[in-house]
C-alpha cells in the first residue's frame, strides 16, 4: 500500500464523497418536502435555497460529530483501510437501495452499521469502543421519539393559540415562516450529516500518512503528535458533496413523505421543521451523529397527529420504521461481506 498510498487515498476519498452525495440526495426530501408540499417554495427554488444553507451549516458549525465518527466508535490505531472501504461502500449501497425503493433510510445508521460490521469481521469486536457505541445508539433511538413528541405537542399548542384565526391567514403566515425554518433545518442538517464523511476521510488520511508519510504529505499535514483532526479542505469538499446531493433531489422519497403520510399543511411543515432542526443541532453540538431522516419523519408524524391521530396513515409510518430497524444490522452484514470479498480477491 505504501507505493500507491496517494492513489488509494484519493479513491477512498471519492467513495466517501459519493456517500455524502447520496446522503444529501436522499435527505433533501426530508428538508424540501414540507415547503414544497405546502406551497411555501417551488421545488427548484427550495432545492437551491436549501443546498446553499446545507453547505454553510456543514462548513461553519464545528466538527464534533466528525471527531465521534473518526475516533469515538472504533480504535483508530487498529482499524485498517480495507475496513473503512468496506464500511463506506456498504453505506453507499444502502443509501442507493433506500432511494430506489423510495424509503427514507438513515445514512447515519448505514454508516455506523457498515463500520461495526467491517471492523468486527476484520480487526475484531474488541477494537470497537462499545461504551461510545451504546451512547450513540441510545441517542439514535431517543432523538426520533423526541421529534415525534415535540412535533405533536408544539403543533397542538399552535392550533390552540391560533384556533379562532381565519385558515387562509394562518396558512399565509406559516408559509412565510417556513422559509426561516427551512434555513434552520438545512443548517442543522449540514452540521451533522456532512461531518460523518469528514470523520471518515480524516481518519483515513491519518492512517495513510502513518503508512506512507512522504507520499501523503502532498495532501495531508499531520499534527505534531499525529493526533486525529479534520483538515480545512476536507470540511470544504464534504460540504460541497452533500450540498450538491441536496441540489439534485431525491423525489422518490419525497413522494413517500409528502403524499403518503397525510395532507401536510403550512402549520405542520413549520412545526415539524422547527422541532427537527432544534433536535438535530443540539445533537451536533454534543458530537452525536443522529439520523436526520428519522428525526424529520417522526416530527412530521407528530405534527400530523396533533389534532386527530387518525389523520396520519400509520401504515406508511410502520413501513418507514421497519426500514430504520433493519438498517444497522443489514448494513453491518453488508460491510462484513464486502470486507470478506476485498480480503479474498484483492
Amino acid at each position: 500500500m505504501e507505493e500507491n498510498a496517494l492513489v488509494i487515498a484519493l479513491l477512498l476519498i471519492i467513495v466517501v464523497l459519493l456517500f455524502e452525495f447520496t446522503n444529501g440526495f436522499n435527505d433533501c426530501a426530508n428538508m424540501v418536502v414540507t415547503p414544497v408540499v405546502t406551497g411555501a417554495l417551488n421545488p427548484r427554488t427550495a432545492l437551491l435555497f436549501i443546498a446553499v444553507f446545507e453547505f454553510l451549516g456543514a462548513w461553519l458549525l464545528g466538527t464534533a460529530v466528525a471527531d465521534t465518527l473518526g475516533k469515538g466508535i472504533v480504535n483508530p490505531e487498529n482499524i485498517t483501510i480495507p475496513e473503512i472501504f468496506a464500511a463506506v461502500f456498504a453505506a453507499l449501497l444502502w443509501n442507493l437501495g433506500g432511494w430506489y425503493l423510495g424509503m427514507p433510510s438513515s445514512s447515519s445508521h448505514a454508516l455506523i452499521g457498515g463500520l461495526l460490521g467491517a471492523v468486527a469481521v476484520g480487526s475484531g469486536w474488541e477494537w470497537i469502543h462499545w461504551s461510545k457505541v451504546w451512547q450513540v445508539l441510545g441517542i439514535l433511538i431517543l432523538t426520533p421519539l423526541v421529534g415525534l413528541v415535540a412535533g405533536h405537542f408544539f403543533t397542538k399548542r399552535i392550533f390552540d393559540v391560533a384556533g379562532n384565526a381565519k385558515p387562509g391567514r394562518i396558512n399565509r403566515l406559516f408559509k412565510r415562516m417556513q422559509v426561516f425554518t427551512s434555513i434552520g433545518l438545512a443548517l442543522s442538517h449540514g452540521s451533522n450529516d456532512a461531518q460523518k464523511g469528514m470523520g471518515i476521510i480524516s481518519l483515513s488520511l491519518l492512517l495513510f500518512y502513518q503508512a506512507a508519510p512522504e507520499e501523503m504529505e502532498r495532501i495531508y499535514q499531520p499534527l505534531e503528535n499525529q493526533a486525529f483532526y479534520v483538515p480545512d479542505w476536507v470540511i470544504v469538499v464534504c460540504s460541497l458533496a452533500i450540498a450538491l446531493g441536496v441540489s439534485t433531489g431525491g423525489w422518490r422519497i419525497m413522494k413517500t413523505l409528502g403524499a403518503k403520510l397525510y395532507k401536510i399543511r403550512p402549520i405542520h411543515g413549520f412545526s415539524a421543521q422547527a422541532c427537527s432542526s432544534t433536535v438535530i443541532y443540539l445533537s451536533s453540538l454534543f458530537g452525536f451523529p443522529v439520523s436526520t431522516t428519522q428525526i424529520v419523519s417522526s416530527s412530521l408524524l407528530g405534527a400530523g397527529s396533533a389534532r386527530y391521530l387518525g389523520s396520519v396513515r400509520w401504515g406508511v409510518g410502520r413501513q418507514i420504521f421497519l426500514t430504520w430497524i433493519i438498517t444497522i444490522p443489514g448494513s453491518a452484514i453488508l460491510g462484513g461481506l464486502i470486507l470478506f470479498l476485498i480480503n479474498t480477491f484483492l
